[in-house]
């Protein structure tokens, strides 16, 4: 559209001879005056449309990624594949636990974010069947990951009967209409047999997937190891890491040290909304320059048109900016029309986008107003330029050019 409106002049002026041209004597006729608008209000309309669009998916993206997940996510390193230690696994945590600038470290089965596992569950007395995710963790999780206890309490070394016991969250309680957590046993169904386990605690509700979804049923059942460990760090992770892998090295010779950072996992979720928030930028900034080009041209084209009238007006006592507001108007009011639909368009598809997150901001109005603010304000630097120069060329010459 802007490529059009911007080659439009060229195209209508080349129908006309040259020396027409030269002494003025070309009108826009009231045909080529309602394209020429039409242009510039779908032109700014798809601009402000870009603008309010990409303002609306950044603020999503940092709401996600500074979102309290109920969980602590930062400084975690978590190691893959730590089956293949063998008998050394115990000792392998043990010995991270010592090192320098590590706070603790847990074994998970559980790849976070996420949970691989969906199973079924039902309240002891019972026939009625629940689903909840579920994975297995250690003595130290809680610690290592600083979710909240609700009621109860987490697994302890010092009670030997936590090993066959459950913790679950919140949205767990409420699933299973309990009241209470503590006092009731949960049959698992997810082995060959069913097995009874007490529910010795409730921690608060903390997001261990995507924020696209609410937080769902979740029980944790206890393992002394598993297949990842988790390293909650302080200071530089580069000298932790350098350190875990010397260690990993000496436990596991041979077999490859592969890790991630639990920010980074839960910050991948949101790739596809990273690459949302880029496209809408590049367009956005695109979709300006290109109806900047346009109503330039257009503007041009137009003090042209008009350029009697201006020498007329000078010459009569019009001031710079008198007649600088003159031929400013009429695309001023052109961008203010294009505000209108763009607004329109931007709050549904806004909206609808933002509904396939369970946890979204609210878009306020100052959002519109700015992106309305800043079109109108490119835009009319982008007139204004052209205007003053037409409206502070001596009108001597504007006469004599007619």
């Amino acid at each position: 559209v802007g490529v059009v409106a911007g080659s439009y002049p060229a195209f209508y002026l080349t129908s006309f001879k040259i020396v027409e041209v030269l002494k003025g004597k070309v009108k826009a006729g009231m045909k080529s005056k309602g394209v020429r608008s039409v242009m510039v209000v779908v032109q700014f309309s798809i601009s402000i449309f870009l603008i309010i669009a990409t303002v609306v998916v950044l603020q999503q993206l940092n709401f996600l990624q500074t979102k309290n997940l109920g969980m602590d996510k930062q400084n975690v390193i978590i190691i893959q594949n730590t089956r293949r230690l063998g008998s050394n696994i115990e000792p392998f945590k043990n010995i991270i636990k010592q090192s320098a600038n590590v706070e603790n470290a847990s074994y998970t089965n559980n790849p976070f974010p996420g949970v691989n596992n969906t199973n079924v569950f039902r309240g002891e007395g019972s026939e009625q069947d629940h689903l909840a995710g579920s994975y297995y963790a250690d003595y130290d999780h809680m610690d290592v990951l600083k979710f909240e206890l609700a009621e109860g309490r987490y697994f302890s070394r010092d009670i030997a009967s936590d090993s066959n016991a459950m913790v679950i969250n919140e949205a767990a309680l409420k699933e299973f209409g309990w009241e209470s957590g503590l006092n009731h046993k949960i049959i698992d169904y997810s082995g060959n047999q069913p097995v009874s386990r007490e529910v010795i605690g409730v921690v608060k509700n903390f997001n261990f997937e995507s924020l696209k979804s609410e937080v769902r049923p979740l029980i944790i059942s206890f393992t002394n190891t598993s297949r990842y460990l988790l390293i909650r760090y302080e200071g530089d992770p580069q000298a932790v890491l350098k350190s875990v892998q010397q260690l990993w090295n000496e436990y596991a010779p041979g077999d490859p040290f592969e890790y991630t950072f639990l920010d980074q996992d839960f910050d991948a979720l949101f790739r596809s909304e990273q690459r949302l928030k880029n496209i809408f930028m590049i367009f956005a900034g695109l979709a300006i320059f290109i109806a900047c080009l346009g109503l330039f041209a257009l503007a041009a084209f137009t003090t042209e048109q008009r350029t009697k009238e201006i020498g007329i007006r000078k010459a009569l006592g019009a001031s710079v900016s008198t007649l600088t507001l003159l031929l400013s108007k009429e695309f001023t009011i052109l961008v203010m029309i294009s505000f209108a639909p763009a607004a329109v368009a931007a709050y549904f598809f806004t909206n609808s986008w933002l509904q396939e997150f369970a946890y979204r901001i609210h878009i306020s109005p100052v959002v519109y107003i700015v992106s309305g603010l800043i079109a109108f304000a490119v835009a009319w630097l982008t007139v204004g330029l052209q205007a003053i120069k037409a409206a502070g060329a001596n009108p001597i010459h504007s006469l004599r050019y007619e």
